[in-house]
């Protein structure tokens, strides 16, 4: 009798640790399922953040200043496009802009190109460098109203498929120069505008017109 109480309780214990132990890896499972959803919700986030571009700022259209100036110096072929849509040759307003050039070429040595199996598939065999630098300054008789400089760089690689003139790079280098000076003047454009009115000298791009 005593024996089979002892059994009994043995049985009861033992019912009462695999209840417990079923409970413990029950919660341990909801734990790890509710920690695998916050992580998969977690790396979705940062993988949809990596994913997420800013917006590019939108380049200002290229349009007239609100006052007109005379070319003082400078190619008026080769002005940056609000300079250009805003001469007159009768504006006490004027114009100096200057552009120069510099080259960087780089080219592999022949006795290392000639040995490589890699310019078979269109390695680059060497890259033709250009640093443009501009300046614009713009004055109202004597007074020096805004002086802008900039510099930007452009380099184009080439293989033995693909050649790179001078010539277009240079144009590159030009066009990315000139737009650089634009974006200043356009950011300083009201101060322009308001300096040239006080003034009361130079004519309005739409008295002109």
């Amino acid at each position: 009798m005593q024996r089979r109480q002892v059994m009994r309780h043995k049985f009861v214990l033992a019912g009462f640790f695999a209840a417990l132990a079923v409970s413990g890896c029950s919660s341990q499972q909801s734990i790890q399922s509710q920690s695998q959803s916050q992580t998969g919700t977690g790396s979705a986030d940062q993988s949809h953040a990596q994913l997420v571009i800013a917006p590019k700022v939108a380049d200002v259209p290229a349009h007239p200043l609100p006052f007109k100036g005379k070319l003082l110096s400078g190619d008026p072929n080769e002005l940056p496009p609000a300079i250009a849509m805003s001469l007159a040759d009768n504006s006490p307003v004027t114009f100096t802009y200057r552009e120069e050039l510099t080259h960087d070429d780089y080219h592999v040595p022949l006795a290392i190109s000639a040995l490589d199996p890699a310019n078979l598939i269109g390695a680059p065999l060497g890259d033709i460098g250009v640093t443009a630098f501009a300046s614009l300054s713009i004055s109202d008789g004597d007074t020096i109203l805004a002086d802008y400089t900039a510099k930007e760089h452009v380099s184009k690689s080439y293989n033995m498929y693909h050649n790179v003139s001078h010539a277009e790079v240079d144009e590159a280098a030009r066009a990315a120069v000139r737009q650089r000076i634009e974006q200043k003047i356009y950011s300083d454009e009201a101060r322009l505008a308001k300096a040239v009115g006080s003034a009361g000298k130079a004519p309005t791009a739409s008295a002109a017109q």
